[in-house]
């Protein structure tokens, strides 16, 4: 794990009363929970760049795509 820093949010009084009660891990609830958070929004943005690359290719004839492709694996060669 790297550097770690702190960040704080305010709640209200019962809830951490009822966190305490439940004897909740509250960091790793909200290390988990902003992990969580943090993969699905990269996940969204990929998907979204996909859907503008996809719209952009299909803008492009199948041929000139045929034809790009195999002048990049002549150079590979």
């Amino acid at each position: 794990m790297g550097k770690q820093v702190a960040v704080t949010a305010k709640i209200d009084a019962d809830l951490k009363e009822r966190l305490k009660k439940l004897e909740v891990n509250v960091s790793g609830l909200i290390r988990e929970a902003l992990e969580l958070e943090v993969k699905r929004m990269e996940r969204e943005r990929i998907r979204k760049l996909a859907e503008e690359a996809g719209a952009i290719l299909q803008k492009i004839p199948a041929e000139e795509l045929v034809k790009a492709i195999r002048i990049s694996r002549e150079h590979i060669d």
